[in-house]
């Protein structure tokens, strides 16, 4: 049980803490659309097409963002005096935010490979994964180094 809520409190914590507002989110936006147009080196044509589809995506997903924040994380603090239901109830709620997740990226990607190629939409994918993970060791360089 002590296990199970360990496992369950981690998942929700890493899941959400990278997609928290901040005052530098507009920012992160900009290098973002940044980052992704130099990687995809996107023609004029694709461009116009692509980032509608984008955008809808990420609207998308920071509502299930919310959702997240909302429904677990602010849940995750209570884990120690939750009873077997409302921890397995909790769960429930996590792996349905998992599958809405899913279901958008692969709505997403179903309209995206129609206006740009696959070689592209898999550079996207690998482009989102590398701009989080550039992200991640700016804050980690700032939060070491104080500045």
């Amino acid at each position: 049980m002590n296990k199970r809520l360990l496992i369950l409190s981690m998942l929700m914590m890493s899941a959400t803490w990278f997609y928290g507002q901040g005052p530098g989110r507009e920012r992160i936006k900009t290098l973002k659309v940044a980052f992704i147009t130099e990687r995809l080196n996107l023609t004029s044509e694709e461009a116009q097409s692509f980032w509608p589809i984008y955008n809808e995506h990420e609207k998308i997903l920071g509502g299930i963002r919310r959702n997240e924040r909302i429904e677990l994380k602010s849940q995750a603090a209570l884990l120690e005096s939750m009873s077997e239901e409302e921890t397995s109830e909790l769960l429930d709620k996590y792996i349905a935010l998992h599958k809405k997740k899913y279901d958008a990226q692969k709505d997403f990607i179903a309209k995206i490979r129609k206006v740009i190629p696959p070689k592209k939409t898999l550079l996207l994918l690998k482009a989102e994964e590398d701009f989080k993970k550039r992200l991640l060791q700016q804050y980690r360089k700032r939060k070491m180094g104080g500045g």
